[in-house]
């Protein structure tokens, strides 16, 4: 890739994060988003007991959003021009977790004109896979430049 088609992949990226940032309901977690790569995106974010069911471990509200929002971003480094929306979410819950850094890797799979499939996994602290899931996301009508936060 030429320095021209790199720096403008790094302009979306970084503008995929402020995007991120940007998000009211991002607000209710402490989380930050960052793309490694071409379909790639990470997040790393706190679980608190805020995100506690009844039983006293994370619901699973935390655990789809962080998912989704992971292959999401993942896809979304592909596609420059429009926003992507979530189609459908496959996911599985493989250990619970009550508090701590959790990460939430992306990975773009398949896709590059209307629809994209990515998968991502959760890992705590120690390093065990908490939970997986792959979404379909597909090009919406909505421009990011028309986007506040993508626009910085």
């Amino acid at each position: 890739m030429n320095e021209a088609a790199t720096s403008g992949a790094e302009r979306h990226w970084r503008a995929l994060e402020r995007l991120y940032a940007s998000a009211p309901v991002n607000s209710l977690f402490a989380s930050q988003l960052e793309v490694t790569g071409e379909g790639r995106a990470r997040i790393v974010f706190d679980v608190t007991e805020a995100a506690y069911h009844a039983a006293g471990a994370a619901h699973g509200t935390i655990y789809f959003k962080m998912l989704d929002d992971a292959a999401f971003y993942a896809a979304n480094t592909l596609v420059t021009d429009r926003f992507l929306l979530t189609t459908s979410f496959n996911l599985h819950f493989t250990k619970p977790v009550r508090t701590g850094k959790v990460v939430a890797e992306g990975r773009w799979v398949s896709g590059r004109r209307r629809v994209f499939v990515a998968e991502s996994r959760l890992v705590d602290e120690e390093g065990d896979e908490i939970g997986r899931g792959t979404g379909t996301f597909m090009k919406s009508r909505i421009p990011l430049s028309s986007l506040a936060g993508y626009s910085g």
